[in-house]
Formats: structure tokens, C-alpha cells, sequence
């Protein structure tokens, strides 16, 4: 889960902030660079995978640090950020979408910590003005509005802001308006009572609890106990169905149920997929010399070089699965189940994943109802007779793979544009492309009519009717007469029936190809 920090580098930042008992002066950019060091290093202990990207803005926007696991160098990069002009938060969020959008497809769910002191700025490109006029944007273009964001993204707004500051009243609305318009979560955080670096680390801490806080459970198999940490962390699961509504959360307890064939269990649909990490023993060793600091470092030395040589039950597991072609089937919460299994990212480095399915007792439609699963050997009698060919337990049957077939699927405008645009592209290059013009017809009629979109019908027939009329007087023959003749065909009483199909009007032209 990819994460941007997004900070405000305007001249606003640099005003000084006045805390009691306190020699140093310190500027508000100077209190933001607090809070990001302190999330920063909570990230280093607790989410060491967590890839991170720096970016400052003030009326531009620029990516100082690209995505990195390597946090010191993002530290490094905010001791040298230096002050520009006006505030733009407008030009924050498009460097964001543009950023996540060129580095992660647009599945990936990522976070945006954006860290300003509450100035909403001045001008054209002021929050105020952006968010009146967002709605009447074009929905393309360089015009756009960046949120709500192509990809799933949480926005979390920093306040480096006094929260007793009257001019805060005006723009706090207004930043959790562009919470509500993006749709996807996230918060608002201010500093509690003054502005101060404990107040500002304090609310950094917050925030990690609340959006960043690590999964540790233990993963269970027969006596076999393991802790582990899954990454990133699994979020609750939440549905509206038919009848009811299913709210529900991972457990800290992960307990194997068994073991399927690779085979069997072919390729469900999952919600999510998980790294699966072993977590080091907590259980401190006794020592005598523990009061003395260089004693104290050499045991931490010792430590981190020998949890390398430990066994874990994790690393057992990923081999066997790697090696056995085999699933393991977990139960991950009451009647919420997973799968266990070893994926490969290249060629040389294999990791242990989990992938979590559709809660409910049957997550698998081929493999029937969990429940009813066991071991052959639990059987007396052959479950599906004396046939040695039958597995134990109901498997998908062979059927031809749906992506194998020509299938249509609408579900965006631009699926549908592109389908139309194809028949017109072979509608102008007849009669040479006479078969694929057809094909591809009557495969668009047919999706229509399975769809209920019989307007579309006549909208087709309209457009060949255009496409017969600019047609150019260097044009052949045949060409007219396909187009009329398909236009026709769209606009009769079969065209209705799915069973029909529109065949080519033999003509002169055609007739010894046809």
C-alpha cells in the first residue's frame, strides 16, 4: 500500500510559532518536519515494506523522493526543502494522482498524508475557488479536478495550524469537503490545544494508530504455532447484501483447516493478498551485564544475527507448499476463510501469501461447502463409487475458459465506444474487410440484445447510414450496397431474434468470393 506525504513548502510555513518555555524559534515547517520524521520512524520498526514518496507543492508541485523503502534518504530530503510562494492545494493532488498513477496501476489501494498549515491560498487557484468550481469541469483534460482519485486512496489532511486560530474556521470545511469528494476515507488532523512539537508528534501518533497499525497474529497448524505480521494490513470487511449486511475483521489467530492441490483449487476470486512474515521471539534473555550500554549493544548484535538462524514454522510451510504443489486452507475470522500459498515474484524469490476470499461458507462455488470438507481417509467407502478418477470432493468441471471465448463486456462507456468504433472501422474499409465487418456486427448485436439494449440497434443502423452517405466518390460499389443492406437489416422485425445472425447481401461484386 503505497504512501505519499505531500508537503506545503509556501511562505505561510515559514511563519515562526511561539511556544512557551522555549529558547529556540521554531517555524512551522520546522514542526511538520517533526511530525513526518516521527511517522517516518514508526514506519522503519513497524511497516519496513511500505513503500513512501516525498512530495512538496506550492503553486507547482514536485517529487523530491521517488517511492522508497529506504526512509532515511526522504529524511534527508526534508532537512534541504526550501520555501517558494503561494499556497495551491489543487496542484498538490494532481502531482499526487500523477505520481501514483505512472509508478501503480489503478487497483493498487494507496494513502496521501498531506501536511499544510491550514492557508487555503489566494487567487484563481485557491481551494475556495477550486472546490466552487469543480463540478463544471470537463470530466478530461488538463482541466480536470484531481479527486476523486483514479485509484483507491485514503486522504489524510495534516493541520500544522493552532486549532484556536480564527482563520481556521473559514478553511477547516473546506478541506474535509475535498474528504467528502474524493469518497474513499481518510481524516482531518489537528494539533490538540497549542501548537507545539509534542502536539504535532502527538497528532502523527494518532494517525499511525488509526490508518498504519500493523497486523501481528499467530498462525496455527495442529501444535504448530507461529507469530506472524501480514502485509499490508487486512481491512474489515464490510458488504450490504440482499438480506443482511456482513461486517467482520481478520482474528489474531490464523488456524490451517488442511491442504488442496494447487489443481483443485485452481484460481478463486480474492478480496485481498497478504505477505505472510515471520515475527522474531519477544522472550528477553537473562543477562548479567544488561546495566552496561556496551554490553547491551553487542547482545542486540547477537540477536538480530541469530533470529536469522532460527527455525520458523512459516519457512516450513512455504517450502512444503512450494515444493508439494498444495494450497493450505486457513480460517482467518468465524466462517471467513483463506488461502495459503507460495508466489513467486521472479524467478529466484518466492514469498508465503494469503489470500483472502469472499466470506461466507462456500468462497470456492467448485469446491462446494467448506464445511462438508475432509480427508479421503475419513471415508469408509469411496464417496463417488469405485471410480479411482473422481476426487473426493465436488471440482470444478472442464469447461471452456471464459476469457478463451468472444466475450463482450460493457461496463464502462469506453467498452462500449470501442465496440462501435471497431464496426465502423471495418465499415470504411469495404468490401475488403467484408467478413470482419459482419463478424464483428453481429457480435455487437448480439451483446445488445443479451444486454436489453435494443436502442442500440438503430443507433448502429443510423451511423451506417451516415458512414454510406461519406462515402467518396472513389468508393466501391459494394460498399454502398453492404452498408444500406446492414443498416436495413438492423431496422427489421429479425433483428430481435438472437438466433438470427445478418448475413452479407450477395451481390455481383461478391458473389465469386462469397
Amino acid at each position: 500500500m503505497p504512501t505519499v506525504i505531500a508537503l506545503d513548502v509556501s511562505l505561510s510555513m515559514s511563519r515562526p510559532v511561539v511556544i512557551p518555555d522555549c529558547t529556540e524559534e521554531y517555524q512551522r515547517k520546522h514542526l511538520a518536519i517533526h511530525g513526518i520524521n516521527s511517522f517516518l520512524d514508526f514506519l522503519s520498526n513497524n511497516f519496513k515494506l511500505e513503500f513512501t514518496s516525498l512530495l512538496v507543492f506550492s503553486y507547482l508541485w514536485e517529487q523530491l523522493v521517488p517511492f522508497t523503502r529506504n526512509y532515511e534518504s526522504i529524511k534527508s530530503a526534508l532537512n534541504n526543502v526550501e520555501e517558494y510562494n503561494k499556497t495551491c492545494v489543487e496542484a498538490a493532488l494532481t502531482g499526487v494522482s500523477s505520481v501514483v498513477t505512472e509508478e501503480w496501476n489503478s487497483v493498487t489501494p494507496s494513502q496521501v498524508i498531506l501536511v499544510t498549515d491550514g492557508k487555503t491560498g489566494i487567487g484563481h487557484k485557491s481551494l475556495r475557488n477550486s472546490l466552487e468550481t469543480w463540478d463544471q469541469r470537463e470530466s478530461s483534460g488538463e482541466d480536470k479536478f484531481p479527486l476523486p482519485f483514479k485509484f483507491p486512496c485514503k486522504l489524510h489532511i495534516m493541520l500544522i495550524s493552532n486549532p484556536n486560530d480564527p482563520d481556521l474556521k473559514n478553511s477547516l470545511p473546506l478541506f474535509e469537503k475535498l474528504i467528502e469528494i474524493n469518497g474513499q476515507g481518510g481524516e482531518v488532523c489537528l494539533p490538540e490545544n497549542s501548537l507545539t512539537l509534542q502536539s504535532v508528534e502527538a497528532m502523527f501518533t494518532r494517525l499511525q494508530e488509526n490508518n498504519f497499525k500493523p497486523y501481528n497474529g499467530v498462525l496455527k497448524c495442529g501444535n504448530f504455532r507461529c507469530p506472524v505480521q501480514l502485509f499490508p494490513p487486512p481491512d474489515p470487511y464490510n458488504a450490504i447484501r440482499e438480506f443482511d449486511e456482513v461486517h467482520q475483521e481478520v482474528d489474531s489467530s490464523l488456524e490451517i483447516l488442511g491442504f488442496i492441490d494447487i489443481a483443485d483449487i485452481a484460481s478463486p476470486q480474492a478480496l485481498s493478498r497478504h505477505l505472510v512474515l515471520p515475527l522474531p521471539s519477544k522472550e528477553p534473555k537473562p543477562s548479567d551485564n544488561a546495566a552496561d550500554p556496551e554490553n547491551k549493544k553487542e547482545e542486540d548484535a547477537e540477536t538480530s544475527q541469530e533470529e536469522g538462524k532460527l527455525p520458523s514454522f512459516t519457512v516450513l510451510l512455504h517450502g512444503s507448499l512450494k515444493v508439494e504443489g498444495m494450497v493450505a486452507l486457513t480460517q482467518v475470522a468465524e466462517n471467513w476463510y483463506g488461502i495459503l500459498y507460495s508466489w513467486a515474484d521472479s524467478k529466484k524469490k518466492s514469498n508465503l501469501m494469503l489470500s483472502l476470499l469472499e466470506p461466507g461458507p462456500e468462497p470456492i462455488n467448485w469446491i462446494g461447502d467448506v464445511n462438508n470438507l475432509a480427508p479421503i481417509s475419513d471415508f469408509t467407502e469411496p464417496p463417488y463409487g469405485e471410480d479411482d478418477n473422481k476426487t473426493p470432493f465436488p471440482i470444478r468441471p472442464a469447461e471452456k475458459h471464459s476469457y478463451a471465448q468472444s466475450c463482450v463486456v460493457w461496463i464502462k462507456p469506453s467498452g462500449l465506444q470501442a465496440d462501435i468504433q471497431k464496426v465502423l472501422r471495418h465499415a470504411r474499409k469495404l468490401p475488403e474487410k467484408h467478413q470482419q465487418f459482419y463478424k464483428e456486427l453481429n457480435r455487437l448485436r448480439r451483446a445488445a440484445l443479451s444486454f436489453g439494449f435494443h436502442d442500440l440497434l438503430e443507433a448502429m443502423a443510423s451511423m451506417l447510414d451516415r458512414e454510406c452517405t461519406m462515402l467518396p466518390g472513389s468508393a466501391h460499389p459494394d460498399a454502398a450496397l453492404q452498408l444500406t443492406h446492414a443498416a436495413n437489416m438492423l431496422r427489421s422485425e429479425t433483428a430481435t431474434d438472437i438466433t438470427q445472425m445478418i448475413l452479407p447481401l450477395r451481390t455481383n461484386f461478391n458473389q465469386e468470393t462469397t
